[in-house]
């Protein structure tokens, strides 16, 4: 009988040695979360205007939290704001380009982490990945843009309240600017006509032809190189993320608003105008107007009613 002790109480030991050995290394450290960070947070949680002023790319800044405290809670995943932002226990719901939203794996993970005593990097996270968080690809003269050049921007500067959960709720006017095929979406009306930034509604708005001027949350609006990247993407065809160009939505309505200049023009948009153009309280050249139309096929608009704002 006890010949056979050593054995059996090997045996019995096996299944807690091995429970030990998963739990530790199933322990996260910040080398596990910095790659979800990097691809899902910091288009909006980096540079020097994040939202709140919370930056999410690197660990100090993370822990530094915003400026309503911190967002994580050491050994308090229920507790932290940033769980319960990431889960839509909290309003807006994180990241706001989704959804789709972290999956419930990444999400736990997160929540082990917390758990485990937010453990740092036992390595330091990659440096390409970390470095220049939500940069867009670099665009120099004569580069053919696509989506991911501007995708960082609507990202940082408009997905805050133009996405299903942003900050007023739903997407004001229902627009959406998560993703390229909400950003191109003309359902409604086309606010962005590929191949004519002046006709893009979305344009007009950030360079402030339009009220109110966006986003809505300046000054600072976008500076002047943001919006020349965006102008020379919607005149290059408003690109997707593979290079492929956008068709143009003839037939579309577009609803622009700017100032109406000699020979129907607004700003420097050049305005069909026919018999049937509705033409209310007698605008005049100098006057802040709204126009009403549909796209034509070949790019140009046909005004349907303009008026005086």
């Amino acid at each position: 009988m006890p010949d056979h002790l050593p054995g059996k109480l090997a045996i019995a030991l096996v299944p807690a040695l091995l429970a030990g050995l998963q739990g530790s290394a199933a322990e996260p450290t910040f080398n596990d979360i910095a790659p979800i960070l990097q691809r899902r947070c910091v288009l909006c949680h980096a540079g020097p205007q994040p939202p709140l002023d919370l930056r999410l790319d690197s660990l100090a800044q993370l822990l530094k939290g915003s400026q309503r405290g911190p967002v994580v809670q050491t050994g308090d995943p229920t507790g932290s704001e940033l769980i319960k932002r990431l889960k839509g226990i909290s309003q807006p719901r994180m990241p706001l380009t989704g959804p789709p939203f972290l999956s419930d794996t990444e999400i736990e993970l997160f929540e082990r982490w917390i758990a485990a005593g937010l453990k740092p990097a036992v390595e330091p996270p990659a440096t390409d990945a970390m470095a220049n968080p939500g940069a867009a690809p670099a665009a120099t003269l004569g580069t053919t843009l696509n989506y991911s050049h501007v995708e960082a921007i609507f990202a940082r500067r408009c997905t805050k309240c133009h996405s299903s959960h942003g900050l007023m709720g739903a997407a004001p006017e229902g627009y959406l600017l998560s993703s390229y095929a909400t950003t191109l979406a003309y359902d409604d009306r086309a606010r962005v006509v590929p191949g004519s930034a002046d006709a893009s509604e979305l344009v007009r708005r950030i360079r402030g032809q339009a009220r109110p001027r966006m986003p809505y949350d300046g000054p600072p609006f976008l500076d002047k190189t943001e919006i020349a990247l965006i102008v020379d993407w919607i005149d290059q065809g408003a690109r997707d993320a593979q290079g492929k160009p956008a068709p143009l939505p003839g037939g579309a309505k577009v609803r622009l608003q700017g100032t109406l200049g000699a020979n129907w023009r607004l700003d420097t948009l050049p305005l069909k105008i026919n018999a049937k153009t509705r033409s209310e309280h007698s605008p005049q050249a100098g006057d802040y107007v709204q126009v009403r139309g549909r796209l034509m096929h070949d790019g140009s608009v046909l005004v349907e009613r303009i008026r005086p704002r």
